[in-house]
């Protein structure tokens, strides 16, 4: 890798990429950050450009035009379309995996066939494409039942429900579900950065998928997050390394469809032992901003070493000490709908608060006023010394922000905190 300093394009409009743009900007290794689309928060860490995230054509022109020595696709959507695989042949390092192996988050179906032949502990499944084979593994796993859209669904396209109509419904909706048994206990989220050869997972969080306290109501992308966790079992990464992600990376290496960037585990920790819920194929989100708040190690030798196959040559990943919790603003009618428009105020007086940052997804600049442009608006991070500190910290960010109909939960990270979880 060069010794000089890198110019690094990063792909998306959302929380995730606002996460890394803000630490490839403190990265000392990095000259300059160029983001696109992007957003307000991420405009104030990197030059923003107008491209289609979908297109990569126009992404690896762009990045040709930068001079950009390595570009960082955030979101699944690109990912799974091939927008890596345009830059990549145009000579540039990409972070991100292939079209190919982006289908490990593209297709549930895909990734069940994947775990199965790698003897990665999962679910039981049945992949249903008719009203027939949907009744029929309804009552093959029994309630709470637990269907999945096959396809992408920007985190929203599963539903966990003892209602079985609800179910039938949710499937009736989907061209193609998954089926699968409920897996009790909780669950995290371990995330690993690879070159399709070399694994260094990074600290485990947990996200919180419900709308309101209490994990009630309908699932949405993550309404906050926290790492690291008191009570996962001691060995849990070493495990999950060993039986979960060193597996899954050399199956994808054995079809001919290696998998380089970030592989996302979402993983429950069950009774009869850990057993993986879903892949994703690129950096979580809200996952992303406590593990970033933490991360002691530069980024870009890591994103670099992913995208050239020289992952092993990079030190592993180190953690500062401490934790870290986001807690996610959402517009009114999310998850069903989003407000758009609506003026955000006090985000200086959050920012000004000592172990308080804020990480823009939806937004958008309006007359010189920042206003909501999503369902996810904001993510206030906070750190302290313990759960307990960062928690009250990201919660105080929160108290400082305001805008028309604002949710946001108010347990995130609690249990954990107070020693329950």
């Amino acid at each position: 890798m060069s010794s000089s300093p890198l110019t690094c394009l990063v792909i998306g409009t959302g929380g995730r990429e606002h996460a890394l743009a803000r630490a490839l900007s403190l990265d000392p290794g990095v000259g300059a950050v160029h983001a696109a689309p992007g957003n307000p928060g991420i405009a104030a860490v990197a030059t923003l450009h107008d491209v289609d995230p979908l297109s990569g054509e126009s992404v690896a022109d762009l990045a040709e035009s930068l001079g950009a020595d390595l570009v960082v696709v955030g979101p699944e959507a690109p990912l799974v379309a091939g927008v890596a695989d345009v830059v990549r042949a145009r000579g540039i390092a990409v972070f991100g995996p292939s079209g190919a192996a982006a289908q490990l988050e593209g297709s549930k179906a895909f990734a069940k066939e994947v775990m199965e032949a790698a003897g990665v502990p999962t679910a039981a499944a049945m992949v249903c494409t008719t009203p027939v084979e949907v009744q029929a593994a309804l009552d093959a796993y029994g309630p709470p039942y637990v269907v999945k859209d096959d396809g992408l669904a920007a985190g929203k396209g599963v539903v966990v429900t003892t209602d079985r109509d609800a179910a039938v419904e949710h499937a009736a909706q989907c061209e193609r579900v998954v089926i699968e048994e409920f897996l009790d206990g909780p669950e995290v989220s371990l995330f690993a950065l690879t070159d399709g050869t070399t694994v260094y997972p990074l600290q485990p969080a947990q996200d919180f998928k419900r709308i309101f306290d209490g994990d009630e109501g309908a699932n949405t992308g993550g309404m906050g997050a926290y790492t690291p966790l008191p009570w996962a079992p001691e060995g849990l990464v070493e495990e999950v390394l060993r039986d979960v992600l060193q597996p899954t990376v050399d199956e994808m290496a054995r079809r001919g469809t290696p998998f380089s960037g970030l592989l996302y585990a979402g993983l429950a920790l069950t009774s009869r032992g850990v057993r993986v819920v879903e892949f994703n194929a690129r950096f979580g989100d809200p996952e992303t901003q406590p593990l970033m708040a933490l991360l002691d190690s530069p980024l870009s030798p890591l994103l670099m070493g992913s995208a050239t196959g020289t992952l092993a040559s990079v030190p592993a990943p180190a953690w500062k000490p401490g934790a870290a919790v986001a807690v996610v603003m959402a517009s009114a009618g999310y998850p069903e709908s989003s407000s758009k428009g609506d003026v955000i105020r006090g985000l200086p007086d959050a920012e000004a608060l000592e172990g308080v940052h804020v990480i823009h997804a939806g937004t958008a600049m309006v007359e010189r006023a920042t206003v909501t442009a999503g369902g996810r608006v904001l993510a206030v991070v906070g750190t302290g010394g313990s759960l307990g500190e960062a928690r009250e910290a990201a919660y105080d960010g929160v108290s400082c922000i305001e805008f028309e109909g604002a949710q946001h939960r108010t347990d995130i990270a609690a249990k954990a905190a107070a020693g329950e979880a």
